[in-house]
């Protein structure tokens, strides 16, 4: 048996602020780093969980939170890859808007295929993030908007690349993201319908464990909730 387990980062400035924030580089609230600390002692109490590689995104939220549970859990040692295919869905010309806002704007029906479906597109940004961290990056991959079904597509070859083969050898993975990053993994890894994703909420720096079989079936999934 082999362990799985996904992390979504503690609560950002803009989660406490319910602003869209995608691709946006937004820290931790005081109380994100308290739950980042929580999901570390929680992963830390995992039976049998030895990872052994982290993998992030280039976001800072993200990044620090994959720091403070390998600091809990004596993991600090650990390789650990950041990559843009982590990063929390793009959402375009909405960033930095809050979300009761576009409601008004744009309608509750419109904002809610946003924001849950799976092909529904924000609207875009006129052009790609001009960052540091994306300079190596092939520009032509860079989105200025994306749908859930957009974000698991450049999400998917990191992880079938990088992440799948290490479980089928019987080595653990922690992966450390993003709401919808993670949401678009867990689509694929549970085979959800298109019409089911929308009920799927992950919660921030709530430890979600899978247990695999050697092809990858699950056996046991479980939640780490908040006390």
């Amino acid at each position: 048996m082999v362990k799985l387990v996904l992390v979504r980062h503690g609560e950002s400035i803009a989660n406490r602020d319910n602003v869209y924030t995608g691709w946006n580089d937004v820290a931790l609230s005081a109380k994100g780093i308290q739950q980042a600390k929580s999901a570390g002692l929680k992963v830390a109490q995992i039976s049998n969980f030895a990872p052994t590689h982290i993998h992030t995104s280039v976001l800072s939220r993200a990044i620090i939170t994959a720091n403070i549970i390998a600091d809990i859990c004596d993991f600090l040692y650990l390789p650990i890859t950041k990559t843009w295919r982590l990063n929390e869905r793009h959402y375009g010309a909405l960033r930095g808007i809050n979300k009761d806002v576009s409601r008004k704007v744009f309608g509750k029906e419109q904002v809610l295929k946003w924001r849950r479906g799976f092909d529904s597109v924000p609207p875009l940004l006129a052009q790609p993030v001009q960052d540091r961290r994306y300079q190596n990056c092939d520009m032509h991959l860079m989105p200025q908007g994306e749908s859930l079904h957009q974000t698991q597509r450049r999400l998917m070859p990191y992880y079938i690349d990088h992440i799948a083969p290490e479980l089928l050898a019987g080595r653990d993975q922690l992966i450390v993201a993003h709401g919808s990053s993670l949401r678009a993994l867990i689509k694929k890894i549970e085979d959800i319908s298109d019409t089911d994703i929308v009920k799927l909420e992950v919660p921030n720096a709530q430890p979600i464990v899978y247990t695999f079989d050697e092809n990858l079936n699950i056996v046991k999934k479980e939640i780490l909730k908040n006390d």
